[in-house]
């Protein structure tokens, strides 16, 4: 019953600052619900189509014209304009009105025909890497698919079967199966990793804000009179400010407080953001999953996991903001090692291409271990003993970060003369 009343009293008393300061409630509630749903609607054109470029066509013959009505025809490019001058197209480079222009040389229709080398020249933006890994590739098919036709109708004039022209053109084919993720859908591969990458950052800076806003208002030692011998009534005239209790008593009460009693204390603390945030996470995972069909097992797994993730960064930024008895510092430290987590984490810049050093910075980071999850459940449909050690690994943070939290409490609420610390 004691463990009970302290975390009904600490709920309730979070409950009342929270109904009292707005911008708090906003970071619980509407900045992560903004979040998601802005994230979902910039990625809500599934597929990227029409980039940009430009032609400068320096032959105007037929082949050229095909060349320019098929780069047209491609789905993922659109020909912006016709260049007539190397410094029109670097201005539209520069501006961004185009990301890469094709250049067709003169006497390209000719040198067809003569069966010479026809080269075409792509300059491409390549600053923007993903805008120019689809132009490369888009124009490279256009061209592929030009040249084979140019000389597949070469081949029959010169009385050769179709059949056999083709065959002759390109002996060795590749049949590529995409395995994962096959149309490319950006929505799958960027929007439903970032958001759990977001909810991790903001979860880390609402757990350094809770605890460390006592430390800075000196209110440390009075919430947990709260939860240890306080009445209701108590609890709201304090919170008010009241009364105001002799200091030595403060100081007693304070050295009084058990680790079982500051661990449920703790728990009602945060638990109005991780109810909250519980709901951001399955809002989440419930806008990932509809394209596909995802095990009932595979989708519970992963919910758990991110909730795991979002009570771990909870306790992180406490735990932050606790060992260094400033809110600015806790602050900073969640800002350091949550915000570049994403990078690290090895969805838009290969793992195994960082460096070693970069490698153990990133396997210590949690993020990495549940995009991991992530992935291999939600959009591979991988068993699920394949994610099962990342479960567990994260459930072992989660509970030697609220132990150390703990410790860490009853360590600042015996230290009340280094309260107030910015």
């Amino acid at each position: 019953m004691r463990l009970l009343k302290a975390f009904i009293r600490s709920a309730a008393y979070e409950r009342r600052f929270l109904a009292k300061n707005q911008w708090d409630l906003a970071m619980v509630l509407w900045i992560p619900l903004a979040t998601v749903l802005l994230v979902w609607w910039i990625f809500s054109q599934t597929q990227i189509t029409d980039l940009p470029i430009g032609v400068i066509d320096q032959d105007n013959g037929p082949i050229a014209n095909t060349l320019v009505r098929y780069l047209e025809a491609s789905p993922a490019l659109t020909v912006h304009q016709q260049y007539h001058s190397p410094a029109d197209v670097e201005a539209a480079i520069l501006q961004r009105d185009v990301y890469a222009v094709v250049v067709i040389p003169e006497d390209f229709s000719r040198n067809i025909s003569s069966s010479k080398p026809a080269p075409i020249v792509l300059q491409v933006n390549a600053q923007y890497g993903t805008h120019s890994g689809i132009i490369q590739t888009s124009v490279q098919s256009v061209v592929g698919t030009l040249s084979a036709g140019v000389e597949i109708q070469r081949m029959v004039k010169q009385g050769m079967a179709p059949s056999q022209a083709a065959i002759n053109y390109s002996p060795i084919a590749i049949q590529r199966t995409n395995l994962f993720n096959a149309i490319n859908n950006y929505q799958q591969f960027l929007a439903s990793t970032v958001i759990p990458a977001l909810l991790h950052i903001l979860a880390m800076v609402i757990g350094a804000t809770t605890i460390g806003r006592e430390l800075r208002d000196k209110q440390l030692g009075r919430w947990s009179r709260f939860i240890d011998i306080g009445t209701p009534d108590l609890i709201l005239a304090n919170y008010s400010g009241q009364y105001k209790n002799n200091n030595t008593e403060s100081s007693n009460n304070i050295k009084k407080a058990s680790l079982s009693v500051l661990f449920a204390g703790l728990l009602g603390k945060y638990f109005w953001p991780i109810l909250a945030y519980s709901i951001w996470s399955a809002l989440a995972l419930w806008l990932a999953t509809p394209q596909q069909s995802v095990d009932t097992v595979s989708l519970l797994i992963t919910y758990m996991s991110l909730v795991l993730l979002i009570i771990l960064s909870f306790w992180l930024g406490a735990v932050f903001t606790l060992g260094s008895f400033s809110l600015r510092m806790g602050l900073s430290a969640t800002g350091f090692i949550s915000v570049p987590s994403y990078a690290f984490a090895g969805v838009t810049y290969p793992y195994i291409a960082i460096t070693d050093s970069a490698k153990y910075w990133a396997d210590a980071l949690p993020l990495t271990h549940y995009l991991q999850l992530h992935i291999a459940q939600l959009q591979m449909q991988a068993p699920l003993t394949v994610s099962l050690p990342i479960v567990y690994g994260l459930l072992l943070a989660t509970v030697i970060a609220i132990i150390l939290m703990v410790f860490l409490t009853k360590r600042a609420l015996s230290h009340p003369e280094r309260w107030g610390a910015r």
